[in-house]
């Protein structure tokens, strides 16, 4: 077994708070990042697959597919949009680094384990301080 990741990075807004709350509620639980007029990031995603390594091409899986795959899966859809409101798939949810990696993986899951490799990890970070790992259910 061998594990082999891809990252890629995208920039996007989003906003923590509840509907239902007040604003110095949402402010007192979410601080800044409450903020009514949204917030952004520059975020980094690291995706890590594992598997056996194919004795013909050398590979667990080809990176560039890999690639080709959280580009199609994610990054098209979240890269330069605002999360809360753009993504058909954060509808609803929360978008904190902790569902933004759960949500990753619910898109990239089946796609990479139709290569033959598994997904292990998805790593979101969100600040040089802060990052979010996920490794499924």
């Amino acid at each position: 077994m061998i594990r082999i990741t891809r990252r890629e990075r995208f920039s996007a807004a989003h906003r923590l708070a509840k509907d239902e709350w007040s604003l110095e509620k949402n402010y007192t639980v979410f601080g800044k990042c409450a903020n009514p007029n949204w917030h952004g990031h520059n975020y980094i995603l690291h995706v890590t697959v594992e598997g056996e390594v194919d004795m013909e091409t050398g590979y667990v899986i080809d990176l560039s597919e890999l690639g080709k795959i959280v580009k199609e899966k994610v990054i098209q859809h979240v890269d330069h949009k605002n999360l809360n409101l753009d993504v058909p798939f954060f509808k609803g949810v929360m978008t904190s680094a902790e569902n933004i990696a759960i949500k990753f993986w619910e898109q990239l899951e089946q796609p990479i384990s139709e290569t033959g490799a598994r997904l292990h990890c998805v790593k979101i970070q969100e600040t040089e301080n802060n990052y979010v790992e996920y490794f499924g259910k």
